[in-house]
């Protein structure tokens, strides 16, 4: 809960530096195969089975098209 608190500040005005991105498993909406990928992917990532478009990069956080499962810290 703390670290959920020191993330809404302004990163620059954070006391600890923390990161802003994580790894997150996505569920695939095809065939619900689970993966795991970054928050801020700069390539397309792919479902490893029926090669569904899971996140699409953006040019800072990635669109996400599949559904989160867990957010990884």
């Amino acid at each position: 809960m703390l670290t959920e608190d020191i993330r809404r500040v302004h990163k620059k005005k954070r006391l600890l530096p923390i990161p802003n991105s994580r790894f997150i498993k996505i569920r695939c909406k095809n065939c619900g195969n689970e993966q795991i990928t970054f928050s801020h992917a700069s390539m397309r990532v792919r479902c490893n089975v029926c090669n569904e478009l899971l996140a699409e990069p953006t040019g800072g956080k990635a669109k996400i098209l599949g559904e989160i499962v867990e957010e990884l810290e």
